[in-house]
């Protein structure tokens, strides 16, 4: 097995080379479904982890986050980080706390955002930096390079205002961020704008309306799918599984994974 410090250092590592695409698993069955299309890296999806378990976005304990961290990893030699929400709690203590945690489970990256899903709100930008600054403590005193992402949620949130989310990612990168990410961004422009303004690498949640290169010529570094490709699944199973509620059982003959390994047929 590799080591989570030879992980860290190459998830660390990737951030200084080329551009790449980091796709987001729900389970341990799609994280080794993608591991063997050769991506570099995966991360966790909030929604999707929270759809394995019948539930919606924002409503996984930490606990529950760790132990899913826990099967991704062991799932795949690759690099993984987890998508943290707001630490699960409003205090700086939490964000640090939910770092520790993941680190614990084995995760070598992990994001924290500035939404309180509790109160519907965006944290105050001073409030937001101080739990930027707390998780960045402890990331940063691990054993091994913990990549900490910080996620400014303006644009899904409804306040897509490019100025605070630039001065919201500044602030974050002062408070030590290793990553930045404002999910949400449409355009290339606002791409350029981001990128342009900070120093740190950039994260750019994949959309329909740009493709990667257009991404990388604005300047992201890191190409995520958030829970893109959960929501993909889903729908192709619910179609398919109409189909074979009106008799239809020709779906049936789709190809297996792509990792042999997985494909246990009738079980």
């Amino acid at each position: 097995m590799t080591s989570q410090t030879a992980k860290a250092e190459r998830f660390r590592d990737l951030h200084g080379g080329d551009p790449f695409v980091m796709p987001n698993p729900w389970d341990a069955g799609s994280a080794r479904a993608l591991a063997a299309l050769g991506f570099p890296a995966l991360a966790t999806t909030s929604s999707g982890f929270a759809f394995t378990l019948g539930r919606v976005d924002g409503t996984v304990t930490l606990e529950e986050m760790a132990q899913h961290a826990l099967a991704v990893d062991r799932a795949t030699e690759l690099p993984v980080s987890v998508d943290l929400e707001n630490g699960y709690g409003a205090d700086p203590e939490h964000a640090a706390r939910a770092i520790e945690r993941v680190a614990e489970a084995g995760a070598v990256g992990g994001s924290i955002e500035d939404y309180d899903r509790d109160e519907g709100r965006l944290y105050e930008l001073g409030h937001a930096t101080e739990r930027i600054a707390a998780a960045a403590e402890v990331a940063h005193t691990m054993p091994f390079p913990f990549t900490l992402t910080a996620r400014a949620e303006n644009h899904i949130r409804g306040n897509p205002r490019l100025d605070d989310t630039i001065a919201r990612l500044e602030a974050y990168q002062a408070a030590g961020a290793d990553v930045l990410y404002a999910p949400g961004l449409r355009t290339a422009a606002e791409v350029r704008a981001v990128c342009e303004a900070v120093s740190r690498p950039v994260n750019v949640l994949a959309t329909p309306g740009l493709t990667f290169a257009e991404i990388v010529e604005a300047g992201g570094q890191r190409v995520s799918v958030g829970g893109g490709l959960a929501w993909v699944a889903v729908a192709a199973m619910t179609e398919a599984a109409r189909r074979i509620s009106q008799g239809d059982l020709s779906v049936l003959s789709a190809a297996g994974p792509p990792d042999a390994s997985l494909d246990e047929r009738g079980g």
